[in-house]
């Protein structure tokens, strides 16, 4: 999702190095820029992906329409920041994290339990890929193409741990590694509908023990013991 940046040359770095106010103006400058997206995730929780606006986040956040204009130069592009950034925090509150766990069972357990709250955090607010979703599933363009890649990525992400357990003897042998993803994110869609939309008491308790359920049906019986989950 994000672009690493360009190597500098010896010329370049001599020429930063010559003028320091620059360099000192171009940080504050993404500082401010930084500053700004948080504040338009922010507002995001309140009118979704499609109500950010430069005007809606000049007005939040203070700023001339011109200022946060100069910043991102079109709506487009500050939505795609939103998701960006939206993508970078779940990254760390879920991914990296679970990442540090023994690969296998430990490892694909951690990344549910963190996406699942991850889900129960946002109940109140909605969550970017579903509400982004559901807004531009049907209008082709960078914003529906920067949520489908960061959604893709992440999918990706859970394949790969199920197979990793897999490899590991942890998930039965002929298990579809694909099918148990759809599943658990079938789940996880589940919660935000019952959850979110119709106020069920539980359902987070109930998508968690589906989750679990999951596991069980497809995981070797000797792993579920090993890592209490039976």
């Amino acid at each position: 999702m994000r672009h690493p940046e360009p190597v500098a040359t010896a010329t370049e770095l001599a020429a930063a190095s010559a003028k320091p106010v620059v360099g000192r103006v171009s940080h504050k400058g993404q500082q401010t820029k930084q500053a700004i997206v948080e504040a338009a995730l922010a507002l995001s929780s309140q009118v979704g992906l499609e109500g950010i606006s430069i005007g809606a986040v000049a007005e939040a956040t203070g700023r001339s329409k011109s200022g946060v204009f100069a910043h991102f130069g079109s709506r487009e592009e500050l939505q795609i920041s939103v998701v960006r950034e939206y993508f970078r925090q779940f990254e760390q509150e879920v991914f990296y994290p679970a990442m540090r766990e023994p690969r296998g069972l430990p490892r694909l357990v951690a990344l549910y339990d963190r996406w699942m709250n991850v889900v129960a955090n946002e109940m109140q607010f909605g969550c970017i890929f579903i509400s982004g979703a559901v807004d531009f599933d049907d209008r082709p363009g960078p914003v529906r193409d920067t949520l489908a890649e960061s959604v893709t990525i992440w999918l990706s992400a859970v394949v790969r741990a199920i197979a990793q357990a897999k490899q590991e003897g942890h998930i039965q042998a002929d298990a579809d590694v694909h099918q148990i993803a759809y599943e658990v994110h079938g789940l996880i869609l589940a919660v935000h509908y019952e959850a979110r939309f119709l106020k069920k008491p539980g359902s987070v308790q109930r998508a968690t023990a589906g989750i679990r359920h999951v596991l069980q049906r497809y995981a070797e019986p000797k792993a579920l013991a090993q890592f209490s989950l039976v």
